[in-house]
Protein backbone atom coordinates (compact mmCIF):
# COMPACT_ATOMS: atom_id res chain seq x y z
CA UNK A 1 0.00 0.00 0.00
CA UNK A 2 1.25 3.47 -0.66
CA UNK A 3 2.88 5.34 2.39
CA UNK A 4 4.30 8.45 3.02
CA UNK A 5 7.33 9.19 5.85
CA UNK A 6 7.54 13.21 6.09
CA UNK A 7 10.03 14.83 8.30
CA UNK A 8 8.72 17.35 10.77
CA UNK A 9 10.18 20.59 11.98
CA UNK A 10 12.92 21.07 14.58
CA UNK A 11 12.35 21.46 18.60
CA UNK A 12 11.48 25.24 19.48
CA UNK A 13 10.21 25.76 22.94
CA UNK A 14 9.66 22.05 23.69
CA UNK A 15 8.84 22.41 27.52
CA UNK A 16 6.58 25.60 27.34
CA UNK A 17 4.66 23.86 24.16
CA UNK A 18 4.64 20.41 25.80
CA UNK A 19 3.41 21.71 28.93
CA UNK A 20 0.67 23.55 27.86
CA UNK A 21 -0.22 21.08 25.09
CA UNK A 22 -0.41 18.02 27.56
CA UNK A 23 -3.06 20.36 29.42
CA UNK A 24 -5.13 21.23 26.47
CA UNK A 25 -5.55 17.61 25.55
CA UNK A 26 -8.33 17.55 27.98
CA UNK A 27 -10.58 19.82 26.34
CA UNK A 28 -10.43 18.31 23.40
CA UNK A 29 -12.42 15.54 21.67
CA UNK A 30 -11.46 15.49 18.39
CA UNK A 31 -10.10 11.66 17.27
CA UNK A 32 -6.98 10.65 16.07
CA UNK A 33 -6.31 8.15 12.84
CA UNK A 34 -9.90 9.04 11.76
CA UNK A 35 -8.63 7.63 8.18
CA UNK A 36 -10.65 4.17 7.03
CA UNK A 37 -12.60 3.36 4.09
CA UNK A 38 -16.31 2.06 3.43
CA UNK A 39 -14.61 -1.07 1.92
CA UNK A 40 -12.47 -1.52 5.60
CA UNK A 41 -9.39 -0.64 5.24
CA UNK A 42 -7.63 0.95 8.18
CA UNK A 43 -4.82 3.76 7.91
CA UNK A 44 -2.52 4.54 10.78
CA UNK A 45 -0.11 6.91 11.78
CA UNK A 46 3.01 6.27 13.52
CA UNK A 47 5.44 8.50 14.73
CA UNK A 48 8.75 8.11 15.91
CA UNK A 49 12.39 9.37 17.01
CA UNK A 50 15.46 8.91 15.25
CA UNK A 51 16.72 9.36 11.56
CA UNK A 52 18.90 7.15 9.26
CA UNK A 53 19.37 3.48 10.21
CA UNK A 54 16.41 3.70 12.50
CA UNK A 55 14.08 4.94 9.47
CA UNK A 56 15.36 2.48 7.06
CA UNK A 57 14.43 -0.63 9.48
CA UNK A 58 11.53 0.50 10.60
CA UNK A 59 9.76 1.23 7.21
CA UNK A 60 11.09 -2.34 6.75
CA UNK A 61 8.81 -3.41 9.63
CA UNK A 62 5.70 -1.29 8.37
CA UNK A 63 6.23 -3.21 4.84
CA UNK A 64 6.33 -5.98 6.95
CA UNK A 65 3.49 -5.37 8.80
CA UNK A 66 1.47 -4.33 5.65
CA UNK A 67 2.34 -7.58 3.74
CA UNK A 68 0.88 -9.48 6.69
CA UNK A 69 -2.40 -7.54 6.93
CA UNK A 70 -3.05 -5.89 3.70
CA UNK A 71 -6.09 -4.25 5.28
CA UNK A 72 -3.99 -1.95 7.33
CA UNK A 73 -1.80 0.83 6.09
CA UNK A 74 0.69 2.63 8.28
CA UNK A 75 1.86 6.17 7.51
CA UNK A 76 5.70 6.84 9.28
CA UNK A 77 7.01 10.61 10.14
CA UNK A 78 9.95 11.12 12.24
CA UNK A 79 11.97 13.57 13.82
CA UNK A 80 14.90 14.41 16.58
CA UNK A 81 13.93 13.53 19.96
CA UNK A 82 13.31 17.26 20.98
CA UNK A 83 11.17 17.84 17.57
CA UNK A 84 9.13 14.45 18.42
CA UNK A 85 7.94 15.19 21.86
CA UNK A 86 7.21 19.14 20.51
CA UNK A 87 5.28 17.76 17.53
CA UNK A 88 3.40 15.02 19.70
CA UNK A 89 2.10 17.95 22.14
CA UNK A 90 1.38 20.19 19.68
CA UNK A 91 -0.69 16.83 18.25
CA UNK A 92 -2.32 15.65 21.19
CA UNK A 93 -3.78 19.13 22.03
CA UNK A 94 -5.44 19.81 18.71
CA UNK A 95 -7.16 16.06 18.78
CA UNK A 96 -4.26 14.81 16.14
CA UNK A 97 -2.29 12.58 17.75
CA UNK A 98 -0.80 9.74 15.72
CA UNK A 99 -2.11 6.56 16.36
CA UNK A 100 0.67 4.82 17.35
CA UNK A 101 4.00 6.32 19.41
CA UNK A 102 7.58 5.96 20.21
CA UNK A 103 7.30 7.28 23.99
CA UNK A 104 10.10 7.48 26.47
CA UNK A 105 9.91 6.67 30.38
CA UNK A 106 10.36 10.23 30.70
CA UNK A 107 7.16 11.28 29.48
CA UNK A 108 4.95 8.27 29.37
CA UNK A 109 3.12 9.64 33.05
CA UNK A 110 2.85 12.83 31.06
CA UNK A 111 1.12 11.87 28.60
CA UNK A 112 -0.81 8.10 30.75
CA UNK A 113 -1.70 10.54 33.72
CA UNK A 114 -3.62 12.96 31.62
CA UNK A 115 -5.82 10.25 29.58
CA UNK A 116 -3.88 10.79 26.47
CA UNK A 117 -2.51 7.05 25.88
CA UNK A 118 -4.62 3.48 25.40
CA UNK A 119 -4.65 0.70 28.12
CA UNK A 120 -2.96 -1.86 25.72
CA UNK A 121 -4.72 -5.02 26.93
CA UNK A 122 -4.81 -6.37 23.69
CA UNK A 123 -1.04 -6.52 23.25
CA UNK A 124 0.39 -10.37 24.41
CA UNK A 125 3.12 -9.86 26.72
CA UNK A 126 3.26 -13.15 28.43
CA UNK A 127 6.28 -13.54 26.65
CA UNK A 128 8.38 -10.52 27.87
CA UNK A 129 9.99 -10.32 31.41
CA UNK A 130 7.50 -9.09 34.00
CA UNK A 131 10.13 -6.52 35.11
CA UNK A 132 10.18 -4.83 31.59
CA UNK A 133 6.27 -5.25 31.07
CA UNK A 134 5.98 -2.84 34.28
CA UNK A 135 8.02 -0.35 33.41
CA UNK A 136 4.77 0.77 31.29
CA UNK A 137 2.35 0.28 33.75
CA UNK A 138 1.39 2.72 36.05
CA UNK A 139 -1.44 2.37 38.40
CA UNK A 140 -4.39 3.28 35.96
CA UNK A 141 -2.69 0.70 33.26
CA UNK A 142 -0.08 -0.65 30.94
CA UNK A 143 0.23 2.42 28.52
CA UNK A 144 3.78 1.70 26.69
CA UNK A 145 5.00 -2.10 25.83
CA UNK A 146 9.10 -2.21 26.19
CA UNK A 147 10.92 -2.39 22.89
CA UNK A 148 14.40 -3.10 24.07
CA UNK A 149 16.46 -3.07 27.25
CA UNK A 150 20.12 -1.84 27.63
CA UNK A 151 21.27 -0.65 30.54
CA UNK A 152 23.66 2.44 31.70
CA UNK A 153 27.59 1.73 31.97
CA UNK A 154 31.10 3.23 30.96
CA UNK A 155 32.27 3.57 27.73
CA UNK A 156 36.30 2.88 27.61
CA UNK A 157 38.27 4.07 25.29
CA UNK A 158 40.94 1.53 25.18
CA UNK A 159 43.40 3.59 22.95
CA UNK A 160 43.36 6.79 25.34
CA UNK A 161 44.12 3.68 28.02
CA UNK A 162 47.20 2.32 25.91
CA UNK A 163 48.57 6.03 25.42
CA UNK A 164 48.22 6.93 29.17
CA UNK A 165 50.07 3.91 29.92
CA UNK A 166 47.17 2.77 32.05
CA UNK A 167 45.66 -0.96 32.70
CA UNK A 168 41.68 -1.22 32.17
CA UNK A 169 40.22 -1.90 35.97
CA UNK A 170 38.68 -4.67 37.05
CA UNK A 171 34.89 -3.76 36.72
CA UNK A 172 33.55 -6.48 38.79
CA UNK A 173 35.91 -5.03 41.89
CA UNK A 174 36.93 -1.37 41.49
CA UNK A 175 35.29 0.97 43.86
CA UNK A 176 34.93 4.83 43.22
CA UNK A 177 38.10 5.21 45.36
CA UNK A 178 39.89 3.68 42.22
CA UNK A 179 37.69 5.03 39.64
CA UNK A 180 39.14 8.79 41.02
CA UNK A 181 42.70 7.39 41.15
CA UNK A 182 42.87 5.92 37.48
CA UNK A 183 40.67 8.95 35.78
CA UNK A 184 43.52 11.56 37.84
CA UNK A 185 46.16 9.16 36.33
CA UNK A 186 44.66 9.06 32.57
CA UNK A 187 43.93 12.86 32.87
CA UNK A 188 47.62 13.59 34.00
CA UNK A 189 49.37 11.49 30.93
CA UNK A 190 46.74 12.46 28.17
CA UNK A 191 47.21 15.14 25.76
CA UNK A 192 44.31 17.44 24.84
CA UNK A 193 41.87 14.59 26.52
CA UNK A 194 40.44 13.62 29.59
CA UNK A 195 40.15 10.68 32.30
CA UNK A 196 36.31 11.22 32.21
CA UNK A 197 33.79 13.70 32.42
CA UNK A 198 30.53 14.40 34.13
CA UNK A 199 28.00 11.53 34.24
CA UNK A 200 24.85 11.12 32.21
CA UNK A 201 22.10 12.86 34.43
CA UNK A 202 19.94 11.89 36.06
CA UNK A 203 21.32 8.16 35.09
CA UNK A 204 24.86 8.66 36.83
CA UNK A 205 23.20 9.97 40.16
CA UNK A 206 20.30 7.35 40.05
CA UNK A 207 22.85 4.41 40.19
CA UNK A 208 24.66 6.43 42.83
CA UNK A 209 21.47 6.44 44.87
CA UNK A 210 20.55 2.85 43.60
CA UNK A 211 24.14 1.86 45.78
CA UNK A 212 22.69 3.06 48.89
CA UNK A 213 19.38 1.52 48.67
CA UNK A 214 17.42 4.50 47.46
CA UNK A 215 15.68 5.89 43.98
CA UNK A 216 15.68 9.44 42.66
CA UNK A 217 11.85 9.27 42.58
CA UNK A 218 9.62 6.65 44.05
CA UNK A 219 6.32 4.63 42.82
CA UNK A 220 4.37 7.42 44.83
CA UNK A 221 5.56 10.54 42.61
CA UNK A 222 8.02 11.83 45.07
CA UNK A 223 11.41 12.46 45.35
CA UNK A 224 13.42 9.63 46.91
CA UNK A 225 16.52 11.69 48.16
CA UNK A 226 18.00 14.67 50.19
CA UNK A 227 19.66 17.39 49.60
CA UNK A 228 22.62 16.03 51.58
CA UNK A 229 22.03 12.61 49.07
CA UNK A 230 23.13 15.18 46.26
CA UNK A 231 25.84 17.35 48.08
CA UNK A 232 27.94 14.33 48.74
CA UNK A 233 27.76 12.96 45.35
CA UNK A 234 28.39 16.77 43.85
CA UNK A 235 31.29 16.70 46.57
CA UNK A 236 32.79 14.09 45.10
CA UNK A 237 32.67 15.05 41.41
CA UNK A 238 34.00 18.47 42.43
CA UNK A 239 36.89 16.66 43.83
CA UNK A 240 37.93 14.98 40.60
CA UNK A 241 37.65 18.39 38.78
CA UNK A 242 40.09 19.56 41.20
CA UNK A 243 42.22 16.80 40.89
CA UNK A 244 42.77 17.66 37.11
CA UNK A 245 40.42 14.00 36.46
CA UNK A 246 37.72 16.10 34.64
CA UNK A 247 37.92 18.78 31.87
CA UNK A 248 38.08 22.54 32.88
CA UNK A 249 34.59 23.82 33.87
CA UNK A 250 34.26 25.49 30.21
CA UNK A 251 35.26 22.76 28.43
CA UNK A 252 32.17 20.88 30.10
CA UNK A 253 29.67 23.19 29.46
CA UNK A 254 30.36 23.25 25.99
CA UNK A 255 30.23 19.13 26.01
CA UNK A 256 26.85 19.16 27.81
CA UNK A 257 25.73 22.15 24.76
CA UNK A 258 27.18 20.10 21.86
CA UNK A 259 25.31 18.04 19.41
CA UNK A 260 26.05 14.37 19.80
CA UNK A 261 28.41 13.82 17.59
CA UNK A 262 30.52 16.46 18.76
CA UNK A 263 30.78 15.71 22.41
CA UNK A 264 34.09 14.75 24.02
CA UNK A 265 32.80 10.74 23.96
CA UNK A 266 32.21 10.76 20.24
CA UNK A 267 35.41 12.68 19.28
CA UNK A 268 37.42 10.31 21.25
CA UNK A 269 38.54 12.22 23.51
CA UNK A 270 37.38 11.10 27.24
CA UNK A 271 38.80 7.70 28.24
CA UNK A 272 36.18 6.77 30.71
CA UNK A 273 32.26 8.10 30.26
CA UNK A 274 28.63 7.09 30.87
CA UNK A 275 27.09 5.62 28.26
CA UNK A 276 23.73 3.87 27.54
CA UNK A 277 24.95 0.46 25.84
CA UNK A 278 22.32 0.78 23.21
CA UNK A 279 24.75 3.80 22.18
CA UNK A 280 27.90 1.64 21.32
CA UNK A 281 27.86 1.04 18.03
CA UNK A 282 27.29 4.72 17.48
CA UNK A 283 29.79 5.79 19.85
CA UNK A 284 32.54 3.57 18.31
CA UNK A 285 31.94 4.28 14.87
CA UNK A 286 31.99 8.20 15.33
CA UNK A 287 34.69 7.86 18.18
CA UNK A 288 36.69 5.70 15.53
CA UNK A 289 37.76 2.95 17.74
CA UNK A 290 35.75 0.50 19.27
CA UNK A 291 34.78 1.55 22.59
CA UNK A 292 34.30 -1.00 25.81
CA UNK A 293 31.68 -1.29 28.50
CA UNK A 294 32.61 -1.34 31.65
CA UNK A 295 30.12 -1.80 34.85
CA UNK A 296 29.31 1.26 37.42
CA UNK A 297 32.31 1.25 40.67
CA UNK A 298 30.62 0.76 43.20
CA UNK A 299 31.12 1.54 47.30
CA UNK A 300 32.25 -1.69 48.39
CA UNK A 301 33.89 -2.98 45.33
CA UNK A 302 31.37 -6.30 44.96
CA UNK A 303 29.80 -5.90 41.50
CA UNK A 304 26.21 -6.55 43.07
CA UNK A 305 26.44 -3.13 44.57
CA UNK A 306 27.00 -1.46 41.52
CA UNK A 307 23.90 0.54 41.46
CA UNK A 308 22.41 -0.58 37.21
CA UNK A 309 19.49 -1.87 36.38
CA UNK A 310 17.68 -2.72 33.22
CA UNK A 311 15.93 0.22 31.39
CA UNK A 312 13.17 0.37 28.76
CA UNK A 313 15.39 2.06 25.73
CA UNK A 314 11.94 2.88 24.46
CA UNK A 315 8.36 2.36 24.55
CA UNK A 316 5.71 1.66 21.48
CA UNK A 317 2.11 3.64 23.01
CA UNK A 318 -0.73 4.25 21.47
CA UNK A 319 -3.25 7.03 21.36
CA UNK A 320 -6.14 7.41 23.69
CA UNK A 321 -7.81 8.99 20.66
CA UNK A 322 -7.49 6.54 17.81
CA UNK A 323 -10.23 5.20 16.26
CA UNK A 324 -9.11 1.77 15.62
CA UNK A 325 -7.19 0.54 18.54
CA UNK A 326 -7.65 -3.22 17.59
CA UNK A 327 -4.92 -2.59 14.80
CA UNK A 328 -3.10 0.00 16.86
CA UNK A 329 -2.35 -2.61 19.09
CA UNK A 330 -1.88 -5.18 16.31
CA UNK A 331 0.73 -3.03 15.16
CA UNK A 332 2.83 -3.05 18.83
CA UNK A 333 2.03 -6.66 19.07
CA UNK A 334 4.18 -7.32 16.09
CA UNK A 335 6.70 -5.09 16.52
CA UNK A 336 7.75 -6.47 19.98
CA UNK A 337 6.60 -10.25 19.59
CA UNK A 338 7.07 -11.04 16.03
CA UNK A 339 10.54 -12.81 15.21
CA UNK A 340 10.80 -11.36 11.53
CA UNK A 341 10.62 -7.68 12.78
CA UNK A 342 13.15 -8.41 15.25
CA UNK A 343 15.57 -9.33 12.66
CA UNK A 344 14.30 -6.40 10.75
CA UNK A 345 14.73 -4.10 13.75
CA UNK A 346 17.56 -5.86 15.63
CA UNK A 347 19.26 -3.96 18.32
CA UNK A 348 18.06 -0.44 17.26
CA UNK A 349 15.40 0.36 19.64
CA UNK A 350 17.49 -2.05 22.27
CA UNK A 351 18.13 -5.43 22.63
CA UNK A 352 14.71 -7.10 22.47
CA UNK A 353 12.34 -7.32 25.01
CA UNK A 354 10.55 -10.53 24.05
CA UNK A 355 13.48 -13.44 24.99
CA UNK A 356 12.16 -14.86 21.80
CA UNK A 357 12.85 -12.43 19.68
CA UNK A 358 15.97 -11.40 21.24
CA UNK A 359 17.57 -15.22 20.88
CA UNK A 360 17.46 -14.73 17.05
CA UNK A 361 18.95 -11.44 17.33
CA UNK A 362 21.89 -12.35 19.04
CA UNK A 363 22.52 -15.06 16.12
CA UNK A 364 22.31 -12.64 13.58
CA UNK A 365 24.60 -9.82 15.55
CA UNK A 366 28.26 -9.23 15.81
CA UNK A 367 30.40 -6.41 16.41
CA UNK A 368 30.07 -3.64 18.75
CA UNK A 369 26.22 -4.84 18.64
CA UNK A 370 27.30 -8.20 20.14
CA UNK A 371 29.39 -6.83 22.68
CA UNK A 372 26.74 -4.60 24.46
CA UNK A 373 24.30 -7.38 24.10
CA UNK A 374 26.84 -9.64 26.04
CA UNK A 375 27.50 -6.83 28.22
CA UNK A 376 23.72 -6.89 29.35
CA UNK A 377 23.83 -10.44 29.92
CA UNK A 378 26.93 -9.88 31.96
CA UNK A 379 25.32 -7.57 35.00
CA UNK A 380 21.80 -9.67 34.79
CA UNK A 381 22.63 -11.41 37.93
CA UNK A 382 24.15 -8.30 39.80
CA UNK A 383 20.67 -6.23 39.57
CA UNK A 384 18.63 -4.91 42.13
CA UNK A 385 15.48 -4.57 40.36
CA UNK A 386 13.88 -1.93 38.32
CA UNK A 387 13.51 1.71 39.02
CA UNK A 388 10.25 3.19 39.65
CA UNK A 389 8.30 4.27 36.90
CA UNK A 390 9.32 7.97 36.70
CA UNK A 391 7.18 10.37 38.03
CA UNK A 392 5.15 12.77 36.44
CA UNK A 393 7.21 15.97 35.42
CA UNK A 394 10.28 13.74 35.29
CA UNK A 395 11.22 14.76 32.06
CA UNK A 396 12.04 18.30 33.74
CA UNK A 397 14.79 16.52 35.88
CA UNK A 398 17.29 16.11 34.04
CA UNK A 399 17.39 20.20 32.68
CA UNK A 400 17.51 21.16 36.33
CA UNK A 401 20.56 18.93 36.99
CA UNK A 402 22.39 20.07 33.61
CA UNK A 403 21.60 23.27 34.58
CA UNK A 404 23.43 23.21 38.43
CA UNK A 405 26.13 21.59 37.06
CA UNK A 406 27.00 24.90 35.68
CA UNK A 407 26.62 26.65 38.89
CA UNK A 408 28.59 23.90 40.68
CA UNK A 409 31.95 23.27 38.36
CA UNK A 410 32.18 27.11 38.11
CA UNK A 411 31.83 27.50 41.66
CA UNK A 412 29.57 29.82 41.76
CA UNK A 413 27.59 27.49 43.98
CA UNK A 414 28.87 25.27 46.98
CA UNK A 415 27.97 21.32 46.77
CA UNK A 416 25.75 21.55 49.29
CA UNK A 417 24.36 24.84 47.66
CA UNK A 418 23.28 23.68 44.68
CA UNK A 419 22.36 20.59 46.33
CA UNK A 420 19.71 22.33 47.85
CA UNK A 421 18.56 24.31 44.85
CA UNK A 422 18.25 21.46 42.65
CA UNK A 423 16.19 19.66 45.30
CA UNK A 424 13.60 22.16 45.74
CA UNK A 425 13.37 22.77 42.02
CA UNK A 426 12.60 19.14 41.29
CA UNK A 427 10.11 19.42 44.44
CA UNK A 428 8.18 22.17 42.40
CA UNK A 429 8.12 20.31 39.09
CA UNK A 430 7.03 16.67 40.71
CA UNK A 431 4.46 18.71 42.65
Amino acid sequence: MPRHVSHPFSPRGLQSVAACGIVALVLTSCSAGDAGTADGDVDLRFSWWGSGLRVEQTEAIIDAFEQEHPHISIEGSYSDFGGHWEQLATQTAGGDAPDIIQMDDKYLREYADRGALLDLTDVDTSGIDQDAVDNGRTEDGLFGITTGINSLALGANPELFAEAGVEMPDDETWTWEDFAAITEELSANLDDSYGTNETNEPGGFQAWLRQQGQHLTTDEGELGFEADDLAEYYDYWLDLLHAGAMPPAGVMAENRGADPEQQLIHTGRVALAPMWTSSLAGISESAGVDMELLRFPSRTGSAENNGLWYKSSMFLSASSQTEHPEEAQLFIDFMVNDVDAGLLGLTDRGLPANPAVREAVLDAIDGQDLVSAEFIADIEDELAGPEPVPALGFSALQEIMMRYEDELYFERLTPQEAAERVHQEMEGVLD
